[in-house]
C-alpha cells in the first residue's frame, strides 16, 4: 500500500512507484475515475486533439444543432432498447 499527503489546495504528488508502474511523465494527464465505491487513476493516452481529422464530416459546413438533435435522438433509441 502506498499513500500520499493532500495539501492544503487538494493536491497531491503521484508516489514514484505509482508513476513508474503507469509510465507517467512530467506533464501528462491522468483521469479520476469512479469505478464500484473506488476512485481509479488511468493515465491519458490520447486527447481530441490527438483524434483530429479522424473523423471525417458528413457535410461541409454541418450545422451544430442538427448533430446535436440527431445524438439525442440516437441515445434515446439506444436507452429504450435497452
Amino acid at each position: 500500500m502506498i499513500g500520499s499527503k493532500i495539501t492544503t489546495r487538494g493536491q497531491t504528488t503521484i508516489p514514484k512507484k505509482i508513476r513508474e508502474r503507469l509510465n507517467l511523465q512530467a506533464g501528462d494527464r491522468v483521469l479520476f475515475l469512479e469505478k464500484d465505491g473506488e476512485i481509479v487513476l488511468q493515465p491519458v493516452t490520447q486527447t481530441l486533439r490527438d483524434r483530429r481529422g479522424s473523423v471525417e464530416p458528413r457535410k461541409k459546413p454541418e450545422d451544430f444543432n442538427d448533430v446535436r438533435e440527431d445524438v439525442k435522438k440516437r441515445v434515446a433509441v439506444v436507452k429504450n432498447d435497452v
